[in-house]
């Protein structure tokens, strides 16, 4: 009857309250709340089109906010070497960890639990970015300053609100975009001109 439904209504939110704290909490602490991002899994069909918008590139490729890894595994099955993730939450690493070990690549993949504000990309020629929309802005600036021209940027589930992509793939959910950071520069330069004439 009712006291079952309520019973069941309270288990249910100390469940859910669980999870959060012990899985997911851990990776949040030290983020401002704005900059947080909620575990969400890649579909294999999103890991798919992000990583062919990686093909034929060489040169390191990272994950930043990298999860369960399974990009990262992707990346480095396709031949995108080194191969690293950054994540900040524990058990996501301990996971990560235990998919490449599965995997039969323990010693080859990277993942290091880092914060993604604070590494230094300068090395970096392929960047894997699934994150919220909040993220998007702040984090535009720190790859516009950091990476290499030759740089490519794949952003998955949500584009870069600022940047026009070199190429795109797939639709709703499973779009991927990609942006060459050369004419992300180009074209950022180019608004600047405008803006002071």
């Amino acid at each position: 009857g009712g006291r079952g439904l309520l019973a069941l209504a309270v288990a249910s939110g100390a469940a859910a309250w669980a999870t959060w704290a012990v899985l997911l909490m851990p990776g949040f602490r030290r983020v401002p709340l704005r900059l947080q991002v909620p575990y969400q899994p890649s579909s294999p069909r999103q890991v798919a089109n992000a990583l062919a918008l990686l093909r034929g590139r060489a040169g390191k490729t990272v994950d930043l906010g990298s999860g369960d890894g399974r990009l990262v595994l992707e990346a480095h099955r396709q031949g995108l070497r080194p191969a690293l993730g950054y994540e900040l939450n524990p058990w996501l690493l301990c996971l990560a960890n235990y998919r490449t070990w599965k995997a039969g690549y323990h010693g080859e993949v990277s993942f290091l639990r880092k914060d993604l504000w604070k590494v230094n990309l300068s090395d970096c020629h392929n960047v894997i970015v699934f994150l919220a929309p909040s993220v998007k802005p702040p984090l535009a600036a720190k790859l516009l300053a950091e990476l290499p021209d030759d740089a490519r940027v794949v952003a998955g589930r949500f584009p870069f609100p600022s940047w026009s992509p070199s190429s795109t793939l797939g639709q709703g959910l499973e779009q991927v975009w990609a942006y060459d950071m050369k004419e992300v520069r180009r074209e950022a330069r180019g608004s600047v001109q405008e803006s002071q004439v």
